[in-house]
């Protein structure tokens, strides 16, 4: 694969089994790891220091923030750092409240959202303002024709996930974003890009994308950075009070260790040579396997899709068969790590209409370009001896 041998900063730092649940974290490549470690030892200094130390950690910060630009086609000074995906999404929709000023507004998000979308969509109605959750079909994408008929005169934004997190539906936000603004210019359009950033290609300006979130971890990158991006027509209020740090949007002294990594981690990332095409491939290799391994399997979600995620069906228990590829050193999940405390079934799975029956014998296999053509071989391999043994347990 391309991508692994053109990168060798972003070799695993230890030896590991399979690892098949990218989708909920990464690990942190080597690269990132020492660009991270100078900023906490001799390099240690506040960013809104005025001494020497001070501007060489803004200068890091800023470096960074240059470099997530460029990928997303937008201006440095339009993005925002957070401590992750799920801050970047809470202060995009909270932060757009905050700017009505005391009035209500509608929102417009969609049923198979992320939590920290679903969640705080609700807090939303809490607080008095009207939201309306759009479906979506047998492969989750969403119903544009239905979004499209529900803004109204007073919707504020509209958030879409780029990919869905479980199934690995690629939403069409650029059509999204088209035809919301033909029916109402002063709508909004947020994109949780958690699961989309480096994976599928985003140009905010070209698609129509006033406020965007991503995530450090899912890319390579240290846990608890992320950055929400933002065109000049979003004008969210900051919604955590403070030293007025990141142009008062978002106080509290910047994470320059995890800023730095995260720039590296996008630098890596970006050298790779055509990793989705990689990923793509060995998704397909292991669609293809499992499904010769297991006829009576079934995928969930769209035929391509996202290049790292792929959701079967299984003739047995999901979790079940999870912890009998756990033992055997495969790991992967039964759905979204952010849910895994609700022991409620797949919101998504449900919303696309998949049977409960089959909705409990559901797991997700997420990729990155460091996987390998034969792990994806273990995998199968491993898949249809657990499926095999299940079977007969459940025979007798």
């Amino acid at each position: 694969m391309g991508g692994v041998d053109t990168a060798p900063e972003m070799e695993r730092m230890t030896d590991m089994r399979v690892y098949a649940d990218q989708a909920a974290t990464t690990s942190l490549s080597k690269t990132a790891l020492e660009a991270m470690l100078p900023w906490m030892t001799e390099n240690f200094g506040n960013p809104s220091a005025l001494y020497e130390e001070g501007r060489t950690a803004r200068d890091a910060v800023e470096t960074a923030r240059e470099k997530i630009a460029h990928l997303l086609h937008a201006k440095a000074k339009e993005i925002y750092f957070t401590s992750g995906g799920t801050e970047a999404d809470n202060l995009a929709l909270l932060g757009t409240v905050r700017a009505l000023r005391g009035r209500k507004g509608h929102f417009i998000t969609t049923k198979v959202e992320h939590p920290a979308i679903l969640e705080t969509a609700a807090e939303l109605e809490r607080l008095g303002h009207s939201v309306t959750y759009i479906g979506v079909d047998e492969e989750g994408t969403v119903d544009v024709d239905a979004l499209v008929d529900a803004v109204r005169e007073d919707t504020a934004l509209v958030s879409v996930m780029q990919v869905n997190n479980e199934v690995g539906a690629v939403m069409p936000i650029e059509e999204i974003s088209r035809r919301v603004k033909e029916k109402n210019p002063r709508t909004l359009i947020h994109v949780d890009g958690v699961q989309g950033f480096m994976r599928v290609p985003m140009h905010m300006n070209r698609m129509g994308v006033d406020l965007y979130s991503l995530s450090g971890h899912k890319i390579h990158g240290p846990k608890g950075i992320g950055a929400l991006a933002m065109s000049d027509r979003a004008r969210p209020l900051c919604i955590a009070f403070g030293g007025g740090q990141e142009n008062g949007l978002r106080s509290g002294t910047e994470n320059v260790p995890g800023i730095a990594g995260l720039g590296q981690a996008v630098r890596a990332f970006a050298r790779l040579d055509d990793p989705a095409s990689d990923m793509m491939e060995l998704k397909m290799l292991l669609r293809d396997g499992i499904l010769q391994a297991v006829p009576d399997a079934k995928v969930n979600g769209p035929t391509g899709g996202a290049p790292h995620i792929l959701n079967v069906t299984f003739p047995v228990k999901g979790e079940v068969l999870l912890h009998a590829l756990e033992g055997a050193g495969i790991l992967c999940s039964t759905g979204s790590a952010c849910a895994r405390h609700k022991k409620s079934a797949s919101h998504v799975l449900t919303a696309m209409g998949v049977p409960d029956k089959e909705i409990d014998g559901a797991l997700r296999f997420s990729l990155c370009p460091m996987n390998t053509p034969e792990e994806i071989d273990e995998t199968v391999a491993q898949i249809r001896k657990s499926v095999e043994m299940l079977r007969a347990f459940k025979r007798r």
